[in-house]
């Protein structure tokens, strides 16, 4: 019985190890790739300066009623940052694909799940801290801009505050958000391998569901299913902290919606990845 327990407890702690060495190895990878670094600032500055551009061109002149959420307002750029984010992880794992290394990755690390999952921590990793800058200067440059254009509490505006329990959860909700898109780029990278036809599907699955919104004009039957159960349109529901009761799909339920299509496509991805060739 001991006997077995002790080899138990070391095929854990072998397995333990070789988790640990494929997370380091795939931080050491994610560093040494070309382009990471201005990748993560591009995340983080581009869905800044767009927000910041958004809120200073929207203004509420006095005397009328203006049906806007200060904070969805703000993290417009989430829009914007969410397609550097699917390029990021798309490049994660296809690079390895189009320059040949992945035979080497795969060598190295026989269990593939494991690649796949260490990328996936990675990624994430990398998504949240970018995000949270991003969203945090958001945030920050809609504190300082809406106010003098009209977005004032005494005219029954919020705060952009982080202690409104409602803005702290557009904020969390937010990051949240883009890291999900990561993962949902990732599987589809796995599924695809191919960095361009990979960031094309990505960006379709991002963007084109909400063109289709837009196209199905007076069918708010559709309207409403895309709208509760496509990735980008249920997820985005998010940063709303106004009209709440008007939404197709609560902030929180929307977010699970996009969980759900990043862990679907993580899956397939990670099925495929076992069983076909490098």
């Amino acid at each position: 019985m001991s006997a077995a327990v002790a080899l138990g407890d070391r095929g854990l702690g072998r397995g333990h190890a070789a988790r640990f060495c494929a997370l380091r190895a795939e931080w050491t990878k994610a560093w040494t790739v070309p382009g990471t670094g201005w990748l993560l600032a591009a995340i983080a500055g581009l869905t800044a300066a767009v927000g910041a551009l958004a809120t200073a061109s929207t203004h509420c002149p006095a005397g009328m009623t203006c049906a806007v959420d200060p904070a969805k307002l703000s993290l417009t750029g989430i829009q914007f940052g969410q397609a550097v984010v699917a390029i990021l992880a798309v490049l994660t794992i296809s690079s390895e694909y189009s320059t040949g290394m992945i035979r080497t990755t795969l060598t190295a690390t026989p269990r593939r799940e494991a690649v796949l999952a260490a990328k996936a921590v990675v990624l994430t990793g990398q998504v949240v801290a970018a995000g949270t800058v991003a969203v945090l200067g958001s945030l920050l440059a809609g504190g300082l801009i809406l106010p003098g254009h009209g977005f004032t509490t005494g005219r029954g505006f919020p705060a952009l505050s982080l202690a409104d329990p409602l803005v702290l959860r557009a904020a969390i909700g937010s990051v949240l958000y883009l890291a999900l898109v990561g993962l949902l780029s990732l599987g589809i990278a796995t599924l695809v391998r191919d960095p361009a036809p990979a960031i094309g599907i990505a960006l379709g699955v991002l963007y084109l569901f909400p063109l289709t919104v837009a196209f199905l004009g007076e069918n708010r039957v559709w309207q409403r299913r895309f709208e509760r159960y496509t990735p980008s349109n249920a997820g985005l529901a998010i940063e709303d902290t106004t009209g709440l009761h008007h939404l197709p799909i609560g902030p929180w339920e929307g977010l699970a919606v996009l969980a759900i299509w990043a862990a679907a496509l993580l899956l397939g991805g990670g099925l495929l990845l076992r069983l076909r060739d490098a």
